[in-house]
């Protein structure tokens, strides 16, 4: 694409140039070495001025399914203003139940609704639209759009249900809203990685009450059974709370079809030795697959650097 400056832009000009009838500007470049362009890859020394939120998303439908009852959505935005740019992310995994198309549909809508929601919170801000006041805080935020997804899947998709797991990034502190067996985990700086969720189903909830152990209860033929999820019962009773999100961290959310066959281990050093997060997103979908991928896989991972 010919180069020209932004001060003499005009459309017959610019084409011009493209077909070439007029020359472009000189200009002096250098190629890259290829150890430069490996760093670059890598993500190796990465500083940004100003903290910059980023993410990746990847999906399959798995080995054994015929049909995807996964949905994801991902939205990363900066919220510009006078006293400096704020990282806003919106991240969210529904895994729909129900089966065939009602799942599908289920896991659709609760994203829809619950994206919709949420943002709508938020545009004066992101678009520079009239400011609107926000007088609810972001777990009331985040229970109302649960509530308001809960009630749109009984109304569309009765007797279908899904699971919801989402995270609301805001500066350096996230929001999770949860419910399913979807999780959330965070990636410390240091390597470590902590599971942030509880699984709503069956089998923990009997490892809790120390009739099954943790290795039982990854055995179980009843390890699917939710007891509570988006559109199931009169109202959602969803995990709502607020921790930092420091800075290097990388938040992890995924269907069952990822953390059901690939170890926290696994993931663990997948993330860490692929610092490119769309990379670590092929590889950890890819590991499952491997795993045997007998379920829908979606993974999202988003990081604050800078």
């Amino acid at each position: 694409m010919p180069y020209l400056p932004e001060k003499e832009f005009s459309l017959k000009r610019f084409f011009r140039r493209l077909l070439g009838y007029e020359k472009a500007d000189s200009a002096v470049t250098a190629p890259l070495s290829e150890q430069q362009i490996q760093a670059i890859l890598s993500n190796k020394g990465l500083e940004m001025e100003l903290p910059q939120l980023i993410s990746a998303c990847g999906q399959s439908i798995g080995k054994q399914r015929d049909t995807n009852e996964d949905c994801l959505f991902a939205f990363t935005a900066t919220i510009g203003g006078p006293r400096g740019n704020v990282p806003f992310g919106l991240y969210i995994v529904a895994d729909g139940m129900g089966g065939h198309q009602d799942g599908e549909i289920a896991s659709n809508a609760a994203i829809r609704v619950f994206a919709g929601n949420v943002v709508r919170k938020f545009t004066s801000y992101l678009f520079g639209l009239p400011p609107q006041m926000i007088d609810e805080s972001l777990q009331e935020i985040m229970l109302g759009a649960m509530n308001e997804a809960h009630y749109t899947i009984q109304r569309q998709v009765p007797g279908s249900g899904t699971t919801l797991t989402a995270a609301l990034v805001l500066g350096q502190q996230m929001t999770i809203a949860h419910v399913g067996d979807s999780r959330a985990y965070l990636l410390y700086p240091d390597g470590r990685l902590d599971l942030l969720t509880r699984d709503h189903s069956l089998v923990k909830r009997l490892e809790e009450l120390g009739q099954l152990t943790a290795a039982e209860a990854a055995m179980s033929p009843h390890r699917n059974v939710l007891i509570r999820a988006l559109g199931q019962g009169d109202s959602v009773e969803p995990d709502v709370f607020t921790l930092p999100f420091p800075p290097g961290g990388i938040i992890l959310l995924c269907s069952d079809g990822l953390w059901g066959v690939v170890t926290e281990n696994d993931m663990q050093r997948v993330i860490l030795e692929t610092p490119v997060l769309a990379r670590a997103c092929y590889n950890l979908v890819s590991a499952a697959n491997t795993a045997g991928g007998p379920d829908n896989i979606s993974v999202i991972l988003a990081q604050i650097v800078g």
